[in-house]
């Protein structure tokens, strides 16, 4: 799969934490923000969950990357290693996905502030079909809309 190739959808989220796609190849991803004051702690390192958010993003664009058209992935699970402070201007991601099935994939996904690795990641997707997986959340919301006697 190629970048012109994604769907506006598959980018909004992406757009909406400041990140941009930066590569996509076979099983692989390269993903990138630039640090803005809304990005970090208290202390004024990049938070955890902005690491986590685009490391997951990273590892999802790499296993979409391996899937034909009508096919999708959701994360199922996610490990991140924070390994020290990210402070600097950018925060770059890159996963590889390590090992597939008919079902799931699984990578791994190294965040970096310049050469310095800051996060390692580690993260599971199952791998679905598209309406398979819109009729699951129609079905979801309906549910959650029945009233309760």
């Amino acid at each position: 799969m190629r970048f012109e190739e994604l769907d506006r959808k598959d980018r909004d989220f992406l757009e909406y934490i400041g990140g941009e796609l930066m590569d996509l190849g076979e099983g692989f991803s390269r993903l990138a923000f630039t640090i803005r004051p809304h990005h970090k702690q208290h202390l004024g390192a990049v938070h955890g969950g902005a690491i986590a958010t685009l490391a997951d993003h990273c590892g999802w664009y790499a296993v979409i990357s391996q899937l034909d058209r009508g096919f999708t992935s959701v994360t199922i699970e996610m490990k991140v290693n924070y390994l020290r402070p990210a402070a600097g201007e950018r925060l770059v991601a890159e996963a590889r996905v390590l090992n597939r099935t008919k079902r799931t994939a699984f990578t791994t996904i190294e965040i970096f502030v310049k050469k310095t690795m800051v996060a390692y990641a580690t993260a599971t997707y199952a791998i679905v079909e598209e309406t398979r997986l819109q009729e699951r959340m129609i079905h979801a919301e309906q549910q959650r809309d029945r009233p309760e006697f």
